[in-house]
């Protein structure tokens, strides 16, 4: 609804404008000559075009007015981590019609897990169906943000990275959307420039590329190193496979939910072959049957929310499920001690993330496949060192190592308390509720510190998140806040709750190495949200005003009161509003 921002809005039956007061303080305080409702202008500047920035315009657009909103990629094309991730054999592991917009359901999904290239597709026609590119600049990267207190803004350097030109920019809010799982690393060994080889990073996957015949290194078991792995392996001559901790290996879903799950009946609906790729019939029916797909969406969606419950360390869920996942590696690595012994972990299940690895354990069992579990000493021109001193000689290295997840800003965020990008190299990252952090005013991020990023799919979180983020948003354009941040009691507060509740978990356990402890094998666990998914939507349902600082529009007297304006309400004044609203929602809790 459009609001009236005039500086002077009608005073209807002639009442007169009320006066100024004295207080004991000798500042004025003057009445903001506007109704209840009134909004100011902002901008707001988001940085990653990827899921979470796509929901990002999508809910501005529906519940804001009186902004503008420009969204910076460094990526040619919308999609982050699905534009960038291309290697062979790389999906997704959460359900693919889980794994999708609330908004835009797709029901031609060919997969049961899809493949990164459908999910890219999936993003890039979401964003061109919406009318999204108009708000989004390509190849641009946002480099130093720094606070202004006088203005109340951030200070934007950003880098046409096309040109290479830099400019300046400014923003009211700034939102980092640019995700965990975005910023590749190689693995941190000595001598990675020695190695005289090809040598690839599976986030960068060199489309030209052909594994055949090649004696071939993959360091990491990974959810890449397990998706990768059984696709190169029967085209090559020799595949070395490195790794330091083992990792646990999940039966299929779909058996798993056909059996004790809620999903069993409408699973045996549908139909799928050999790979999980669904039937033409099965799609039809999608297509065809709205109520028949909704049920098996809202299905899948609940089995993807019940497995919390097996990560507490205690519960007889977790020692169940790790006995069958005991069983069924022990299978389908044909029992070899060997091999059992090297890659069944002995820590709790779920202290790493559990993936799905279609043909992987199989492909552990061939003959042209060697098991290596050992530290890397270092690169030597010809292939890898190991930890005992022998010498692989490979003709390429596949580095299936991941990210770096320790939150660390990849730019100077220069707020109220200095460069977050050294503080947090320095300290273990604090988030509120991972969206927020102190000393950083009108500052947001997707998928911060402590988010729910291993839980299941990212794209209905960062719906709930943009949602919370355009409520303050809207609460700071329309109640004269000039500029909000957490208080730093409240982020310490939640960062102790996150703290005493992770021992439960195992996410927490001593001896696994795991992105969700940034790769080590000790706490303290940074990417993962103390609870369930419905744990983490609940939380952000209400805003919680009173662990926030505010500093108000009013530089002078800083009433907290004064966006109660001139006595009207946009309510009323709105010709085309329902100024009698109440009586048709008496028990609506707004």
């Amino acid at each position: 609804m459009d609001t009236p921002t005039t500086e002077s809005a009608p005073q209807p039956n002639g009442h007169p404008t009320p006066g100024q007061s004295s207080p004991p303080n000798g500042l004025a305080y003057t009445v903001r000559e506007q109704p209840l409702g009134s909004t100011k202008h902002i901008r707001i500047v988001g940085i990653g075009a990827g899921a979470s920035g796509l929901n990002l315009v999508r809910t501005l657009r529906l519940n804001l007015t009186d902004y503008e909103l420009v969204i910076y990629e460094k990526n040619a094309d919308v999609g982050g981590t699905w534009l960038e991730n291309r290697y062979p054999g790389c999906r997704c592991d959460v359900p693919s019609h889980s794994y999708q917009f609330s908004w835009r359901q797709k029901k031609d999904w060919s997969n049961f897990f899809a493949p990164a290239e459908e999910i890219g597709s999936y993003l890039c026609q979401a964003c061109d169906d919406e009318d999204m590119r108009d708000s989004i600049k390509t190849s641009h990267q946002v480099v130093k943000a720094q606070w202004n207190e006088k203005d109340g803004q951030w200070d934007l350097v950003v880098r046409n990275l096309g040109t290479g030109e830099e400019f300046g920019d400014h923003a009211t809010f700034l939102v980092d959307g640019t995700g965990i799982l975005n910023n590749w690393k190689w693995p941190d060994v000595e001598g990675v420039d020695t190695y005289q080889g090809t040598l690839i990073h599976t986030a960068r996957w060199p489309k030209e590329f052909d594994h055949t015949g090649k004696t071939i290194a993959v360091i990491g078991n990974g959810s890449s190193g397990i998706q990768v792995l059984p696709e190169l392996q029967p085209g090559a001559e020799k595949l070395y496979h490195v790794f330091r901790t083992p990792t646990w290996v999940i039966p299929p879903r779909i058996q798993a939910w056909k059996v004790m799950g809620q999903a069993g009946e409408i699973l045996s609906k549908i139909q799928l072959d050999a790979q999980e790729n669904f039937s033409q019939e099965t799609i039809e029916k999608f297509q065809s049957d709205p109520e028949f797909y909704r049920e098996f969406v809202k299905k899948i969606e609940v089995e993807v929310n019940n497995t919390f419950p097996i990560v507490l360390t205690q519960s007889p869920v977790q020692a169940f499920a790790r006995a069958k996942v005991t069983e069924y590696m022990t299978l389908m690595l044909g029992g070899n001690p060997e091999l059992c012994k090297a890659l069944i972990p002995d820590f709790p299940l779920g202290c790493r993330r559990m993936t799905p690895g279609h043909g992987y354990l199989q492909a552990l069992t061939r003959p042209n496949v060697e098991v290596k579990r050992s530290e890397i000493k270092r690169f030597v021109p010809e292939g890898i060192e190991l930890e005992s001193g022998e010498v692989l000689k490979v003709d390429a290295i596949i580095c299936a190592t991941g990210f770096d997840t320790s939150f660390c800003p990849r730019f100077p965020i220069i707020g109220r308390d200095g460069n977050l990008q050294e503080r947090w190299q320095k300290e273990t990252p604090k988030a509120y509720m991972s969206c927020a952090v102190a000393g950083l005013p009108n500052y947001f991020m997707f998928l911060g510190p402590n988010a729910p990023i291993g839980h299941g799919s990212v794209f209905t979180l960062s719906e709930h998140i943009a949602k919370y983020i355009t409520s303050v948003i809207r609460k700071c354009q329309a109640e004269g806040i000039k500029a909000i941040a957490p208080s730093a009691a409240a982020v310490d507060d939640y960062f102790e709750h996150v703290t005493a509740f992770m021992p439960r978990t195992a996410w927490a356990a001593a001896g696994g190495r795991s992105w969700f402890k940034n790769g080590r094998a000790d706490g303290p666990v940074t990417a993962l949200h103390p609870g369930s998914r419905i744990h983490f939507f609940h939380m952000l349902e209400r805003f919680r005003g009173e662990d926030w600082e505010y500093v108000y529009d009013d530089d002078a007297r800083q009433n907290r009161f004064a966006y109660l304006g001139n006595g009207f309400s946009t309510k009323e004044l709105d010709p085309q509003a329902d100024s009698t609203w109440y009586l048709d929602e008496p028990t609506v809790v707004r």
